[in-house]
């Protein structure tokens, strides 16, 4: 079978080898990698397989595939890439759709104190995350998890039901419509990372936790950088005493 895989980071290599083992023709689009993420393009080249950092298009695509995966691909896929796979494109996104939409579902969902998470398989449309849902799953969020804690809980979890969705949208099903409130939240670092002083303890060690996931910056207190619940009334207690 002709496939296409648009991915990235651990998820999108472990979509890749699942592809490999069923001796699946492949394609895969990516991202160029920084050193700290586990790097797709790197796999392809280990496994000679052909792959591109351009966006997908009609102009690059090396052949009219039989399925489309999305496995954290950053660009959006346009209608012309849609219909050339008969629609046949799904994704997989960390969230229960329609809730959470967009790229900062995970770090949302702990500052808003979901106790809950999950992800969905859905198929690609024209909308953000709009698609016919192919196959969902609740999952906790822990009083302790982080953004990166969480991201990697839902991407281990979901590449077990990999295949689950990729047959379904072979066999024809065509999954169903979100219901249910929508929520969008973009690619945007939610108050800049910075904490502020008039929120409550139990928001600031929310957002601590939603913004952990090093290297990337974490969150900030008056120019310091806030690792922990513990850093934050440090620097609290600092500033107390240099108002003195």
């Amino acid at each position: 079978m002709k496939v296409i895989l648009c991915g990235y980071h651990w998820a999108g290599c472990e979509a890749l080898i699942k592809l490999l083992e069923k001796n699946h023709d492949v394609f895969v689009y990516t991202h160029e990698t920084p050193n700290h993420i586990p790097s797709l393009s790197d796999l392809c080249i280990k496994n000679k397989i052909p792959f591109s950092f351009e966006n997908i298009s009609n102009s690059t695509i090396p052949f009219v595939p039989d399925i489309i995966c999305s496995i954290y691909y950053k660009f959006i896929i346009k209608k012309n890439i849609i219909e050339a796979c008969n629609r046949n494109i799904f994704n997989v996104h960390p969230s229960l759709l329609p809730k959470y939409r967009g790229c900062g579902s995970i770090t949302w969902a702990i500052i808003n104190n979901e106790t809950s998470f999950g992800f969905t398989y859905h198929y690609i449309d024209e909308g953000c995350d709009t698609g016919n849902i192919i196959y969902q799953k609740e999952l906790p969020i822990r009083s302790w998890d982080t953004q990166l804690s969480l991201y990697y809980r839902a991407m281990f979890e979901s590449m077990n039901y990999f295949y689950d969705a990729f047959d379904k949208v072979i066999l024809g099903d065509l999954g169903t419509r979100q219901i249910g409130e929508a929520s969008y939240y973009p690619r945007k670092t939610p108050y800049e990372g910075l904490i502020d002083e008039t929120w409550n303890n139990d928001f600031v060690e929310r957002f601590i936790r939603a913004m952990y996931y090093p290297p990337m910056a974490p969150a900030k207190f008056k120019g310091l950088d806030i690792f922990t619940f513990q850093d934050y009334l440090s620097a609290v207690d600092k500033f107390d005493l240099a108002r003195i």
